[in-house]
């Protein structure tokens, strides 16, 4: 695990465009990741959405009508990722799944695995399986004490009987049926900060303790570094610790990271059919804006028939997550160790 002790700089973050010293443009749009709303029945202390049982933001009937639309004319949208919140919770994510799947695109869902156990929701393993969806699950550790602490109590618990029902179904060990987990390394309570650990090693770590104590298996296992967005930006600030964690993030900029960044080739929609380059920037209220300057909707790209009007992606200070040390993402670390 990379880690650095106490930062003795004084100086302002640098800012990612400067750091760059060139425009972030997109590649092609391959991948279409839609938050689906706020409602959760986990209100985790790291969620960058800040979702929990009390909030109500979802999908509209409307909005999920475009997004429906929008995946049936663009066949270069390879992905269709859903998140929430608890995407399973919210308004349109049958539709969307069944939209998505009867068009031959892959669909992800960001599941907390707790949801299953839910009044109404435990239908839910055997729906993935018949239409071959593949769940991404977070777990952001192998050990019971670190889940509940960032999680709430009984929640490591609940997670592993559902991945033990994911596996009785056939996931993680059929080809059609991928099962992943995200790793978070623990939100610092001081400044010896550290960024995730290697990802190789820390999934044979995971899969020889899941398999021995639980006997789960998964697939892949994706390690995301914590960003200075939503509750953690909250954590950082009430300690005094935010300004000093982003010039950590900074101090282990690698540029190798930026040509693999997930905001090239994906767009990031909200609950109310706006586009953003990542699910950060959608967090942060900073939109994705045309040529023109002007912010964009899905009705947008549906009226020009187009996924490509962004002319430069938004960066900000946190862009520094995503490209510090082996880089991170939606799909886990950026480059090899």
């Amino acid at each position: 695990m990379q880690t650095q002790p106490k930062l003795l700089l004084n100086t302002a973050v640098t800012t990612f465009k400067n750091k760059l010293n060139f425009p972030l443009t997109k590649k092609g749009i391959t991948i279409l990741q839609i938050n689906l709303g706020k409602r959760c029945n986990l209100a985790c202390t790291h969620c960058h959405v800040e979702a929990s049982p009390k909030r109500t933001e979802e999908l509209s009937a409307e909005i999920c009508e475009q997004l429906i639309s929008l995946i049936h004319r663009f066949p270069e949208i390879q992905i269709v990722d859903l998140t929430g919140g608890a995407p399973e919770m919210n308004y349109g994510f049958k539709p969307l799944v069944e939209a998505a799947r009867a068009t031959g695109k892959q669909v992800i869902v960001r599941s907390n695995l707790t949801i299953y156990f839910e009044d109404g929701f435990a239908d839910l393993p055997e729906y993935f399986t018949q239409h071959q969806v593949r769940i991404v699950a977070s777990l952001p550790c192998y050990l019971a004490d670190n889940v509940d602490k960032m999680r709430g109590a009984g929640v490591f618990d609940s997670s592993v009987k559902g991945l033990q029902w994911l596996n009785q179904l056939g996931y993680g060990k059929e080809p059609n049926l991928t099962l992943d987990l995200v790793f978070n390394p623990q939100l610092p309570t001081d400044e010896k900060f550290s960024l995730a650990p290697e990802q190789t090693n820390l999934e044979r770590d995971y899969k020889m303790f899941l398999q021995e104590h639980f006997n789960i298996v998964f697939n892949n296992l994706f390690t995301i570094t914590n960003l200075p967005v939503g509750r953690t930006k909250i954590h950082l600030e009430r300690r005094k610790l935010y300004t000093s964690y982003l010039q950590f993030l900074e101090s282990h900029f690698n540029p190798s990271t930026v040509e693999h960044l997930m905001c090239r080739d994906q767009l990031s929609i909200d609950y109310l059919g706006n586009v953003y380059d990542c699910d950060f920037n959608q967090m942060m209220n900073l939109p994705a804006k045309n040529c023109n300057g002007e912010t964009l909707t899905v009705s947008n790209l549906l009226e020009a028939g187009s996924l490509d009007l962004i002319s430069e992606i938004e960066t900000a200070a946190y862009c520094y997550g995503c490209t510090g040390g082996c880089g991170s993402s939606c799909g886990g670390a950026l480059l090899e160790s």
